[in-house]
């Protein structure tokens, strides 16, 4: 059964697990800029596996990333929109990823966070194609996969030049 919100509240957060994890713990409720606060959310998520190995780290985002299209599918099939706005667990998810080759210090998670969200707005070539093309939780997934390689690309680009 399909629900049409336009925009979701406390009770479709609470509804399902999937909703309350694909909206990233309710930060994609916020009226303006949901996604902004998705990849807030992504910052502590990823201090706490920080401690671990990259092997361990890339393990649990590859988790992530792989339960995250389960549960964008059926968030964005309660919300009757495969990428609603409110779904950031796509965010969460690939701001971890960037963050696996940020030096841990907090200017570098700040540069980090603005290169992802960067490419993850303005969707250079391919990221926007794909996000037209690609529907269901992969789809949503996938567009913020690759926002997240242009960041690491850019990120590692900038370390270098000041190294």
């Amino acid at each position: 059964m399909t629900t049409l919100l336009k925009q979701p509240n406390l009770a479709f957060l609470l509804a399902h697990p999937a909703h309350f994890l694909a909206l990233g713990f309710g930060s994609g409720l916020a009226p303006k800029a949901p996604g902004t606060f998705g990849t807030i959310v992504g910052l502590p998520l990823f201090y706490f596996i920080s401690a671990y190995s990259l092997y361990v780290q890339l393990t649990i985002i590859a988790g992530a990333f792989i339960v995250g299209i389960y549960l964008c599918d059926v968030a964005g099939k309660a919300l009757g929109v495969s990428d609603h706005g409110s779904i950031v667990w796509d965010e969460i998810a690939a701001m971890m990823l960037v963050l696996t080759i940020a030096p841990s210090q907090w200017q570098w998670w700040l540069v980090a966070f603005f290169l992802f969200r960067l490419f993850d707005i303005w969707k250079p070539f391919p990221i926007r194609q794909c996000d037209a093309q690609l529907k269901g939780g992969f789809g949503v997934m996938f567009d913020d996969l690759l926002a997240a390689i242009y960041a690491m690309i850019c990120l590692k680009g900038l370390l270098w030049t000041l190294s």
